[in-house]
């Protein structure tokens, strides 16, 4: 399993989100249909740790078994 923030994002895309807008290395998207807004932490290649890359995808309400 990939757990960078690249992954992550192209995963959030799929799912509704959209790039809204960024901050330093923190990237905030937003689902309108579901209105949610998720920020995610993109340093460079480095990977997400394995519980942050999960703990992101159940807050965009994306279930483990859909990846």
């Amino acid at each position: 399993m990939n757990y960078s923030a690249r992954n992550l994002i192209r995963l959030l895309e799929q799912k509704g989100f959209y790039f809204k807008r960024a901050n330093g290395s923190h990237h905030l998207y937003y689902n309108s249909a579901t209105s949610k807004t998720l920020i995610v932490p993109v340093h460079g290649n480095k990977d997400l740790s394995k519980g942050l890359f999960f703990s992101l995808l159940k807050q965009a309400g994306i279930d483990k078994s859909e990846i």
